[in-house]
């Protein structure tokens, strides 16, 4: 085993999925908050063109890895209904159960599993829909969780893969000033934690671009693969469709 990131940090692989777990054990309980401070609400926009952009149906069985609070979770749920099915999954329990209470509040019934997503306790072929909103950048081995997502979903099934990206060059100093200034004070008044922060800054910066997840994704078997900028490239949408 090698090594790998850790934000700007160089950790051994085997370690990095006990830090991003420390990481969000510890902003659990204001995840949803912080989301909406750090986005101005925008990240619910992307959400729902996500869910848009999915071509969900009624009746159709969806996976939500790094699902967490539980956002995608829901609107999916309401949108395949009765006969259809959503997995709520994620490799840290403390945000997985906040999602399952959520869920529970709103009146669905939604499995929920802990799971890696490097190695899906899934069978193959099973779904119409995974999505993976704000979690890739965290996940070690991001070909091995791609081909895992691809191995999971029907041939002709959508992956939706939602993250931070590159943004475009006019936008690079602002940003570069937000993420390293603004949001670990973000993170300290209101978490209590301006490291976690810190780290999701960081681990932005060392996320592939755009277009290196594009190839990434066609590595991996996706045999049709677009992206969509959003806010300038600050959020990229990935969409893949199983061969």
């Amino acid at each position: 085993m090698g090594n790998t990131h850790f934000g700007f940090e160089s950790v051994a692989e085997t370690e990095k999925a006990r830090r991003v777990r420390g990481v969000f054990d510890s902003v659990a309980s204001k995840y949803d908050l912080m989301n909406d401070l750090m986005s101005s609400g925008m990240h619910r926009v992307w959400k729902s063109l996500t869910v848009a952009a999915s071509g969900v149906r009624a009746g159709d069985q969806v996976l939500d890895i790094a699902a967490g609070t539980g956002d995608l979770s829901l609107a999916f749920a309401r949108r395949v209904g009765p006969t259809g099915r959503v997995v709520h999954s994620d490799i840290n329990e403390s945000m997985l159960r906040v999602g399952r209470d959520r869920l529970l509040d709103a009146g669905l019934l939604v499995p929920s599993i802990v799971c890696d997503a490097e190695h899906l306790p899934l069978e193959s072929d099973r779904f119409d829909i995974v999505s993976v909103a704000f979690g890739l950048r965290n996940m070690t081995h991001k070909d091995s969780a791609l081909a895992e997502m691809n191995r999971v979903l029907r041939p002709g099934g959508r992956l939706l893969v939602l993250e931070f990206s590159k943004v475009a060059r006019p936008l690079e100093r602002a940003y570069d000033w937000y993420s390293f200034k603004v949001l670990p004070e973000l993170g300290r008044l209101i978490a209590g934690d301006d490291a976690s922060y810190r780290y999701l800054a960081e681990s932005i910066r060392m996320h592939p671009s755009q277009e290196e997840l594009k190839q990434m994704m066609r590595r991996q078997g996706f045999g049709h693969v677009d992206y969509h900028n959003l806010t300038g490239g600050i959020v990229a949408l990935h969409v893949g469709i199983k061969c």
